[in-house]
């Protein structure tokens, strides 16, 4: 942090070494606040800044992980102060109702919900960090239930039951009594409950089944077979494809749909296997008039015990970054 031209004292060594190790976690923890990548990626840098800024008056009366969580938490409820809550389109309104026809206008200026790379957070098994970066807490329908909560709600939420603080810590932190804290905790669940049943957010196939029927989904996207492509999708997926706002429910219109709207579906592309939010993903380019491949959309699929039961189609290419993946690149580059 200091530049060049200036000497590092032994502090900064010291707070480099010994913070280093809690970044990708506090990367988890802004995500699940904020809802946002990018935004979690700034708010980690201020709160290294925030920290690096105060380390010499760190007196240890707690661990180093729970200063820097404290410093993290409180970051993010100043950022989300000054902003609203990130959505998926199918959290703003009612479902679509003819897949073949006019979609409705892009909508960019909504500060849509995006998806948390798991490149970015993957699992060591010799870390530590993998109790809090554990893939329930960062699927993709947890983390938009938690952008339903008032910021301090979702706070005490993730907290409590994702980090296990005890309710002294986080009254501490929020500056609110134990009593508060519980009541505010016992509100967010119910609501949580209600928006991210548990069936969908922490079950499903082994991770294994959860590839291969992806793997088999690329596979017939790939070939355009949509026969076999929506007999892996359940009665009643969800189909929804951010920054656009409508969206579909339903086997026979997710099948319409992607047959009549995809570029990638109906005339070709690259399909990239990645992952996002513990979740299968695929990163979808589409043929451009150069020659070149471009980034078109990231989709992260959640997988039950009867298929694939909820598509979002993420239609950001600034995302493909994160997942170490190019926006355009010659089909050369990308193999056989």
């Amino acid at each position: 942090m200091a530049n060049s031209a200036q000497a590092v004292k032994p502090a900064d060594a010291d707070f480099e070494r010994l913070t280093a190790p809690f970044r990708r976690e506090l990367l988890a923890h802004c995500y699940r606040m904020v809802g946002s990548v990018h935004d979690a990626e700034d708010l980690v840098q201020e709160t290294y800044l925030r920290a690096w800024r105060s380390y010499d008056s760190f007196e240890g009366r707690s661990s180093l992980r729970t200063w820097l969580y404290r410093i993290a938490t409180n970051a993010c409820l100043t950022a989300l102060e000054h902003r609203g809550r990130r959505p998926l389109p199918s959290g703003l309104g009612a479902p679509g109702d003819d897949a073949a026809g006019p979609l409705a206008p892009a909508r960019p200026e909504v500060p849509w919900l995006q998806p948390l790379p798991d490149p970015l957070f993957a699992d060591d098994p010799a870390d530590p960090a993998t109790v809090v970066t554990a893939r329930e807490n960062v699927r993709l329908a947890f983390v938009a239930a938690l952008q339903l909560l008032p910021p301090r709600q979702r706070a005490i939420l993730i907290l409590r039951d994702v980090l296990r603080w005890h309710a002294a810590e986080v009254a501490d932190l929020t500056e609110s009594t134990e009593a508060a804290v519980n009541s505010m905790l016992q509100r967010a669940r119910g609501r949580i409950s209600r928006a991210a049943p548990v069936a969908e957010t922490l079950t499903g196939p082994a991770e294994p089944e959860q590839r291969e029927l992806v793997e088999r989904y690329a596979t017939a996207f790939e070939n355009a077979d949509i026969s076999a492509l929506m007999r892996l999708l359940t009665d009643d997926i969800v189909f929804e494809m951010p920054p656009i706002p409508t969206w579909f429910t339903g086997r026979e219109a997710a099948g319409r749909l992607i047959a009549a709207k995809c570029p990638v579906f109906r005339e070709g592309g690259r399909l990239i296997r990645t992952s996002a939010n513990g979740q299968p993903a695929i990163a979808m380019y589409q043929h451009g008039d150069d020659g070149l491949l471009h980034a078109f959309t990231v989709e992260v699929h959640t997988v039950t015990a009867a298929g694939i039961a909820r598509v979002v189609s993420f239609q950001d290419p600034s995302l493909f970054p994160a997942f170490g993946l190019p926006l355009s690149a010659h089909p050369a580059d990308f193999g056989s």
